[in-house]
């Protein structure tokens, strides 16, 4: 571990250091390798076209495999040893509540693609803005669901042990208990534990009529579906986006496990009346489908857009500043409004450094996954078929 001596050098000449803080391995993979296909892309169309400002991107990418104790180290790593200028992530909130104060300190702009709230702090945290929404607009819309739209009461809260989860479910049973629900039962389950029949009769026998999961660990969502569907048990399940996860389809024990499930998702990958996807998501399909292949794409696209867009935020920012210096990027994210992406149009001020807009925000339905998008959760108070 490099010692923690200053802050990094920010050369204003040779490449632009990006460290990449990624997880690509254990229990909450899935979204990091499809956020590694965005940003992988973004950095080679960059350099392929010259770079920014004629400095080409250098990428340093870190295996966290989802543990703080790795990503600190890492963090710790790129910011004193390698001197990058920016770090993107951690990928995982329960990581980057451990590593947003480092970077911070070494004054290295990062662009925080955790969900967690508390991350992003124009005061402690200057130089971290968020590209991906926070977790307050995923509960949020989440529970206007399960609350207004199916108009159910008796939720069941579960959660995985992580800093993400444990979070999380305390911030969606306060909002709960902010509209007058009380949940009727409430768990928090190690991701990788490989029963969790215990807790979903828990649930049951407490009398919930819908499931409300927080968790990115795709394994224990899937455990999840598949003891409702062994107990025949068809409460809507309603929450994490990673409900809808392509990898979700392969660990369930009969297909019909995935129905009356719904997830916080996105109108950039949710499908309109029409059955069309935004120009730019479409684009950038096109544009990454033949390095998949040249097939349908098989795993959440959402992903693939939030790491093609925060290369995107980045070169933004140094084209605007005329510099890597960190003062001068954090003016220069603090002046941006309605930047186009592709997962989202951002706007940061100094006050603020959430950027992705309520609106931007759809409720999908789990089972219609085709081609890395989603159609929209059916809005008639009637749970799907």
């Amino acid at each position: 571990m490099a010692p923690m001596v200053g802050p990094a050098a920010h050369a204003e000449d040779g490449p632009i250091r990006i460290g990449w803080l990624s997880s690509l391995t254990g229990p909450l993979s899935a979204a990091a390798q499809a956020e590694n296909q965005g940003v992988q892309l973004a950095i080679e169309q960059i350099n392929e076209a010259g770079g920014i400002d004629g400095r080409k991107l250098e990428l340093l990418t870190r295996d966290t495999a989802g543990e703080p104790t790795k990503a600190v180290n890492f963090a710790q790593q790129l910011a004193f040893s390698e001197k990058v200028d920016f770090v993107i992530g951690p990928v995982n909130s329960g990581e980057s509540l451990a590593t947003v104060p480092i970077l911070a300190k070494a004054q290295i702009p990062n662009i925080i693609i955790g969900t967690v709230d508390t991350l992003t702090d124009p005061k402690k945290f200057p130089l971290a803005f968020r590209a991906i929404n926070t977790n307050l607009q995923w509960v949020s819309a989440a529970n206007g669901y399960a609350l207004d739209t199916l108009g159910l009461k008796k939720v069941a809260v579960i959660g995985d042990t992580t800093g993400y989860g444990t979070a999380t479910v305390n911030q969606a049973i306060e909002l709960l208990k902010e509209a007058g629900v009380e949940p009727v039962y409430q768990a928090l389950i190690d991701p990788n534990k490989t029963d969790v029949n215990d807790e979903m009769s828990k649930a049951k026998a407490a009398g919930a009529d819908v499931v409300m999961p927080w968790s990115a660990a795709t394994g224990l969502l899937a455990r999840i579906l598949n003891a409702r569907g062994n107990m025949g048990w068809d409460v809507p399940i309603v929450g994490h986006p990673a409900l809808m996860g392509s990898n979700i389809r392969d660990l369930l024990n009969k297909p019909e496990y995935w129905d009356n499930a719904y997830g916080s998702g996105y109108v950039s990958t949710t499908f309109d009346a029409d059955g069309n996807l935004p120009e730019r998501t479409v684009k950038l399909m096109e544009e990454v489908r033949p390095k998949l292949g040249g097939g349908e794409i098989d795993f959440t696209f959402w992903w693939v857009a939030l790491g093609y867009d925060t290369v995107r935020i980045i070169e933004h920012a140094v084209k605007t500043a005329g510099s890597t210096e960190p003062k001068a990027i954090q003016k220069a994210l603090e002046g941006t409004s309605d930047l186009p992406g592709v997962y989202a149009t951002y706007t940061w001020g100094p006050d603020d450094r959430n950027g992705f807009p309520d609106g931007a925000i759809a409720m999908d339905l789990a089972n219609t996954f085709k081609d890395g998008a989603f159609q929209a959760a059916p809005m008639d108070g009637k749970p799907a078929d």
